[in-house]
């Protein structure tokens, strides 16, 4: 399998953020803007308790994707595996020594900070699944022997992470993942049998979905049964997005979340927040941004010559589109309520960093998009 191999001086670090693409970084920062601004809207004209907080946060993540710029790619494939390895420990780990909150054991508490670590696998999956495919011969990606591996990779943190319970993050490996071995090349048939096989068993899964899930489903089919207890949420996310119309009732003016009527305003249903203040226009604006990030994120991907950068980027891509469709088809109702933030937007550390880490990586896969890495430098393929 061929290389690409940079002969010549190393490059100065001046050199390799000099081909940083910052329209990116730009387009992050713009979308980091918009949720600090809904959230001092939130707080009532206070930048405390959240939007100082998103703000300092996107600045010291957005220095440290600057920092992983100017790192070579063969540094990020030899941490893949090992990186892998700490967070699928971290993930068996939570039954046994995990963090009690809303009714289910997710997080880890380390040095005083409470983290989930089906987070750290959302980031650390994809450079494992693209470190695999740098070294596996194009010639081989279909092969049953080798289409196993990836697959334990995948399922392993999805049955672990169904266990706390967090169908939702579960369901995002599955996606992220098989998204990346359709990419990677593998053949369109394991892709049917794979689907053959989740719809004879789908009565099997429903059967045995936990009590919150099935009222979720039943929620998100018919909210109206119950407006005041489960389908409180939904019905006053649409009443708030509804209420926005064409323009918006105006920065700082939106009743239904200032009210109070609309639950988890600087988190989930930030969208919602959004839309009621800045209506239909600030909504498809807010969207366009992030339209303009994923465009520019094909864009690299379609440039990078090695396998390992091209699914580290896609990896980014297919991470933040997931989080934005889901989040806007959970607030407007076309799919069941799930735990997903608006990426970038929504208040929260832990998806902050694993956003702006998989850009990291992105970046630094597009600032060395041409460097060879050799067999011998990384080892072997496991």
């Amino acid at each position: 399998m061929a290389f690409l191999f940079t002969e010549g001086r190393p490059e100065s670090a001046s050199e390799k953020l000099w081909r940083t693409p910052w329209l990116v970084l730009a387009a992050a920062a713009l979308l980091a803007a918009a949720g600090t601004a809904a959230l001092y809207s939130i707080a009532g004209g206070s930048y405390e308790p959240w939007a100082e907080r998103h703000a300092l946060r996107f600045l010291a993540t957005a220095a440290a994707v600057l920092c992983m710029a100017v790192v070579p790619l063969r540094v990020w494939i030899k941490l893949a595996y090992p990186a892998y390895v700490v967070a699928l420990v971290m993930l068996v780990a939570v039954p046994f020594v995990g963090v009690d909150a809303l009714g289910a054991r997710r997080w880890l508490s380390l040095a005083g900070t409470t983290f989930q670590p089906s987070e750290l696998m959302k980031v650390v999956l994809v450079p494992a699944l693209a470190r695999y495919y740098q070294w596996l011969p194009p010639d081989r990606v279909s092969k049953p022997q080798w289409v196993a591996a990836p697959i334990a990779m995948i399922l392993v943190p999805v049955l672990f992470t169904l266990r706390q319970p967090d169908l939702g993050s579960a369901g995002l490996f599955l996606v992220l993942g098989l998204s990346l071995m359709f990419l990677a090349g593998v053949s369109l048939l394991y892709f049917a049998a794979g689907a053959a096989v989740a719809g004879v068993a789908s009565p099997v899964i429903l059967a045995n979905l936990h009590d919150y899930q099935r009222r979720r489903l039943a929620t998100f089919l018919d909210p109206e049964a119950d407006p005041l207890g489960a389908g409180y949420h939904i019905l006053q996310s649409k009443i708030a997005l509804g209420s926005g119309g064409i323009s918006g009732k105006g920065f700082m003016l939106g009743t239904q979340s200032h009210l109070n009527f609309l639950p988890e305003k600087h988190t989930d249903f930030m969208f919602t927040m959004i839309g009621e203040e800045w209506g239909f226009v600030g909504s498809i604006g807010l969207l366009t941004i992030y339209a303009v990030l994923l465009a520019l994120l094909v864009r690299m991907s379609l440039k990078a010559e090695s396998p390992f950068g091209r699914l580290v980027i896609a990896g980014s891509l297919i991470t933040i589109f997931l989080y934005v469709f889901i989040n806007v088809a959970m607030v407007t109702g076309l799919v069941p309520v799930v735990g997903v933030p608006l990426p970038l937007v929504s208040y929260g550390g832990t998806a902050m960093v694993g956003i702006m880490t998989g850009l990291g990586l992105a970046v630094s896969a597009h600032v060395h998009g041409r460097e060879q890495v050799r067999r011998s430098e990384i080892g072997s393929l496991f």
